[in-house]
């Protein structure tokens, strides 16, 4: 079977690019460069993924794969990434065996990572210095959305690089968006991770009390769903919620790293996020309950 559903990809030049980490995401997101015809390079920390991978994507234009990150990018166009957090991030850019050491010059790297704003300005600087360019470009939209090539990416950076990518990014994306200069993507995410936190917790809520008032609650999901209490959450999440199903998704710890960065960056600029802090904690209270690889929408399970 294979691991992403191919899509109707848009018309673009093909150009040699990289993809640093195969994870849930990379994986597919890397899938769909090679199925839109971009000769595909790709890195892994574990090489039994790249395997995996080349093989899945045997005939499409001569993928390969690299033991190290710079020599998956030595000669590409584009270097997508998407690692775990800014450490990663680093591991798989700097030094030595780096993604920038290999990179030829005028070449683009774009980041997927959920990071920090800090460590994308760093690189898009470091990038600078060596005639190259860094794009911050966290996503939104889930495996599902990677798999699909329907994701949501916000980005931070030059516009002129921005555009000279953007071609090749919406192979797996439906809205591929600078927001502003280097950093802008992550603090994007940012804001997109407080709206889902604040309104995960109001859906457990919910659903735990329409629970203990005796309603049926898929009947209660499908009427307030066509109405003003409407969201993806409520689509996507509701009915597996109401039926204790969890064992899908965006797991919580990604959520505490992803709400640890976002509350990083409220005590530098000075913005008030109670709801979220406390959000925050419950998450801490599902991971001691055993759910740090359980769906975010396993917030209500602290209700139970």
């Amino acid at each position: 079977m294979s691991s992403i559903n191919t899509k109707t990809y848009e018309p673009s030049s093909p150009r040699k690019v990289a993809f640093l980490g195969l994870g849930v995401m990379g994986y597919p997101m890397a899938g769909h460069l090679a199925l839109a015809g971009h000769q595909v390079t790709v890195y892994n920390r574990s090489p039994a993924r790249s395997t995996a991978w080349c093989a899945e994507f045997a005939a499409t234009a001569r993928p390969s794969s690299a033991t190290v990150p710079r020599l998956a990018a030595a000669g590409a166009d584009v270097v997508f990434s998407c690692v775990g957090n800014d450490d990663d991030l680093r591991s798989v850019t700097l030094g030595p065996d780096g993604a920038f050491a290999g990179m030829k010059p005028g070449a683009v790297m774009v980041d997927h990572t959920t990071a920090s704003a800090d460590v994308a300005r760093e690189l898009h600087a470091a990038a600078q210095q060596l005639g190259l360019h860094f794009i911050d470009a966290p996503v939104s939209g889930g495996q599902a959305g990677a798999q699909n090539g329907i994701l949501t990416v916000m980005c931070g950076g030059d516009a002129a690089a921005f555009e000279s990518i953007k071609p090749a990014g919406m192979a797996f994306s439906r809205a591929f968006t600078l927001m502003g200069d280097s950093g802008a993507g992550q603090l994007t995410k940012m804001v997109n991770q407080v709206c889902i936190a604040g309104l995960v917790q109001g859906l457990s809520e919910a659903i735990a009390f329409g629970q203990k008032a005796g309603l049926d609650m898929n009947q209660v999901l499908d009427v307030i769903g066509k109405g003003a209490a409407q969201s993806w959450q409520l689509d996507n999440r509701g009915k597996t919620m109401a039926a204790d199903q969890f064992d899908f998704g965006f797991a919580v710890d990604w959520m505490r790293k992803d709400l640890g960065l976002v509350l990083d960056e409220a005590r530098r600029n000075g913005a008030r996020l109670p709801v979220t802090a406390l959000v925050d904690q419950f998450y801490a209270d599902v991971q001691a309950m055993g759910g740090r690889r359980w769906d975010t929408s396993s917030l209500i399970r602290r209700l139970k």
